[in-house]
């Protein structure tokens, strides 16, 4: 029996402005083995205060599948390459099946 520490994985969403961005930032976390797999969702509009005004856009999401040690390396790709200012990093940590962890730990690095 695996141990649950075994199991663990971490999605991590962000947004971007673009279609293009999102599949550039998807392939640059691929490249650099930091997630198994990066889902890119379009369609949403987004509404939030920023910067003291209300603002509405339509913006791109990624769901990033990764295990705990990458987050780290994830957060510093963020600052180097993601295109806001001030980037989206939600995560959660959650429990897969043993052969879904197994592929998450042999996909990244």
């Amino acid at each position: 029996m695996q141990d649950c520490k075994d199991l663990d994985i971490l999605t991590v969403t962000t947004t971007v402005g673009s279609a293009a961005d999102a599949q550039a930032l998807a392939r640059e976390i691929l490249a650099r083995r930091l997630a198994a797999c990066v889902q890119v969702e379009e369609g949403l509009t987004s509404f939030y205060r920023w910067e003291g005004r209300l603002c509405e856009d339509a913006e791109v999401r990624l769901t990033i599948k990764t295990v705990p040690a990458c987050v780290e390396r994830l957060q510093a790709l963020f600052g180097e390459k993601h295109p806001y200012e001030v980037p989206q990093f939600v995560a959660w940590r959650g429990e897969g099946s043993p052969g879904y962890s197994d592929w998450l730990k042999a996909e990244t690095s």
